[in-house]
């Protein structure tokens, strides 16, 4: 009897170590925009020490790709699991990780170019306050970085381009960096009806062209960023972004840049996840 007792004991303590070391996700949650004129989901993850510790953690702000929303990370690309295990293993430093949904109303993180719709600055000037106010986010440069799929990822590169003071860390993966030339941009602009004259044309595409912002931009503001590009040899977007990667390695601005077997997948992004939890977390150490 005693020694059944002692067995049931370990089966409980084992049984509760291991649930205390999962982290949580919610999926489900909202914040009030003013300039969007409407409720926005976002889902965040907690590290699994975030109830029973008082410390301030580091954030990842992870975007989505077109056709998903808030939640494609957590069902697809299982963020989790993932998050969980890199942070047990010891290769991914205890983090938050928020999820905005870019799908809802208009798709995608820019402001449109007549200005009725105003995404990145709703991202900037009202979510990323609300969660790092919220939650116990650590509100330095240093401990925020930013990483997405696709299109996710060319909200990643202008994100971090267009705010370099604010990310340690930026890890496009797949990015759609729009279209290459002038041109096609306008083109792309008659098909989505959008009304705006060639100026205001021209100076969008320089604003939201990732090649033209390393071309033009401030190099050590660009430099004061640390860059992880990840693309298959089968994408679709292989082109941009080795294209992006050769303007780069012109300019001397550091990063990484890896091609590996794969296409436009969740199988690909899921391969990619850790790799880049544990390449954030290097920003987020002392290195």
């Amino acid at each position: 009897m005693k020694k059944t007792s002692i067995l049931l004991l370990l089966f409980f303590l084992v049984a509760s170590t291991t649930f205390a070391q999962s982290g949580k996700v919610f999926d489900n949650l909202s914040v009030k925009s003013t300039i969007l004129k409407m409720d926005r989901k976002f889902a965040i993850y907690l590290p699994p020490d975030y109830e029973t510790s008082s410390r301030s953690y580091p954030v990842l702000y992870l975007l989505h790709g077109a056709g998903d929303d808030h939640t494609g990370w957590v069902q697809f690309g299982e963020v989790l699991r993932i998050t969980d295990n890199a942070i047990k293993d010891g290769t991914a430093t205890p983090m938050i990780i928020v999820m905005p949904d870019a799908q809802t109303g208009q798709m995608g993180y820019f402001n449109s170019p007549n200005g009725e719709w105003a995404y990145e600055d709703f991202f900037f000037n009202e979510l990323m306050p609300h969660v790092e106010k919220t939650y116990r986010i650590k509100g330095q440069k240093r401990f925020r970085a930013i990483a997405g799929l696709s299109m996710g990822g060319g909200g990643t590169l202008m994100y971090a381009m267009h705010r370099p003071d604010l990310f340690s860390s930026a890890a496009p993966l797949s990015a759609y960096i729009g279209p290459l030339t002038l041109d096609q941009f306008k083109q792309q602009a008659q098909r989505m009806n959008l009304k705006a004259s060639d100026a205001e044309m021209e100076t969008y595409f320089k604003k939201h062209n990732a090649l033209s912002l390393v071309e033009d931009g401030d190099i050590k503001a660009l430099s004061s960023i640390r860059w992880f590009m990840d693309c298959g040899d089968d994408d679709f977007l292989f082109e941009g972004n080795s294209l992006l990667h050769i303007a780069m390695k012109k300019k001397e601005i550091p990063h990484e840049y890896r091609v590996r077997q794969g296409g436009h997948t969740w199988t690909y992004w899921r391969e990619s996840l850790p790799v880049v939890l544990k390449f954030i977390s290097d920003a987020f150490h002392q290195y």
